[in-house]
């Protein structure tokens, strides 16, 4: 049996210490109380640059902020990942990923310990075209999470392609690196026009974008030696995976960040788990790639019809097992729990249930101010985890056993 690398104890037990000493000293609160009002300050002052910008006000505007709002969102990536993976182009995909998966918990942290609010509206008009842009109006305002999201993902994927293709042509270097610059741009002042953030908003994006991306590229290397060929690669995504929910810092209001959390989470854990088993089957460098002989248009269609409805089928059967398996874990091991929205007869639990369930388990979390867990948290995490292992396994294997 393989010896568990010192690093990882190491790592795993720095995150526990700090999820426990950042409870008992209240370090998102007086985080918060150091940060908010500077920053509440400034989305003030900066409403007159909003409507500066709003004035120039048109429903074809309208139309192209919002699409390209939606084309650099977290749920266009995750439906666009699989199709990267199908590709052929799997570094690429398992990398943007991991990084996906990272500026969402580094963004969403953020919002929630700086818990600053979104220009004030009215006076500012605010664009929610779709229910996507509905919820994420519901989120704190910094980091503006598209501007830090397109930094990361589009300087990476250039990163990549000049890499891919080998070119040292400076002219297309420049090209590649203005072309970035523009798409940057034009989400940052989408946003504005939008009314959905202000300025310090998308310049805390920008910043925290081009440290993430620089910290990214350094060690992007090593983070993919060891997911396809690490030690307890599996037990130690896992456990990382279930450290960061309960490192994740507590809003001052209620906003939906925690959940986009969650399910980017399992999507990293299902990759991550997938990957490790299959990568010297499916995911080598040496796979057929989407416009080659191997893999020519009509086959990579072929992938989309099988593979697309495949991860949907267990994206519910993901869902449908969780929210059976969990309250009766939950409930052996003594947890008490509740459900917010997935399970109708725990909504309103942890109240009497509270009492009949509490035992030793219950007692680990005591750094935990929650009287009972949202069982929701554990349903949204398995389930994207499902789905993302059946894009890289499943699907996969289904696409090899039909010669595709």
């Amino acid at each position: 049996m393989e010896s568990i690398p010192g690093w990882q104890v190491i790592f795993l037990g720095g995150i526990a210490t700090w999820i426990v000493f950042s409870s008992i000293l209240n370090v998102t609160q007086k985080l918060r109380s150091l940060t908010q009002p500077w920053v509440s300050h400034y989305v003030m002052s900066d409403t007159s640059i909003v409507l500066k910008i709003q004035k120039y006000e048109h429903r074809y505007l309208d139309a192209f902020f919002s699409g390209l709002s939606c084309v650099v969102s977290v749920p266009f990536y995750t439906a666009f990942l699989p199709l990267l993976f199908w590709s052929g182009h799997c570094k690429l995909a398992r990398q943007m990923t991991l990084l996906m998966a990272f500026c969402d918990y580094m963004g969403n942290c953020i919002k929630d310990v700086v818990s600053a609010p979104r220009p004030s509206s009215p006076p500012v008009r605010r664009v929610t075209a779709t229910k996507d842009e509905e919820d994420n109006a519901m989120e704190y305002g910094l980091p503006s999470s598209h501007t830090l999201n397109t930094v990361c993902l589009s300087g990476y994927l250039l990163h990549y392609i000049l890499s891919y293709t080998g070119s040292g042509d400076v002219s297309t270097e420049l090209m590649g690196f203005s072309l970035v610059c523009l798409v940057v741009g034009l989400i940052g002042v989408g946003r504005i026009y939008l009314g959905m953030h202000s300025l310090i908003d998308i310049i805390g994006g920008l910043a925290l974008g081009l440290g993430i991306l620089t910290l990214w590229l350094s060690v992007d290397k090593y983070i993919d030696d060891f997911v396809v060929s690490g030690q307890k690669v599996a037990s130690f995504w896992a456990t990382l995976s279930f450290l960061l929910l309960f490192a994740y810092p507590t809003p001052e209001l209620p906003t939906p960040s925690f959940e986009y959390h969650t399910a980017f989470n399992g999507v990293a854990l299902g990759i991550v788990i997938g990957i490790q088993q299959t990568y010297h089957q499916f995911h080598h460098e040496n796979v057929a790639r989407l416009l080659t002989p191997q893999l020519r248009l009509h086959a990579f269609v072929g992938r989309m019809l099988v593979g697309i409805p495949t991860i949907l089928l267990v994206k519910f059967c993901s869902k449908a097992l969780a929210k059976w398996i969990l309250p009766i874990l939950a409930y052996t091991l003594g947890i008490p729990v509740r459900s917010t929205s997935y399970i109708p007869a725990l909504n309103g639990a942890g109240k009497k249930s509270d009492i009949k369930q509490s035992g030793y388990v219950q007692k680990l979390f005591f750094f935990s101010r929650q009287t009972s867990f949202d069982v929701d948290t554990g349903i949204r995490l398995l389930q994207y985890a499902g789905l993302a292992w059946s894009t890289v396994d499943l699907v996969p294997s289904l696409f090899s056993h039909l010669g595709m």
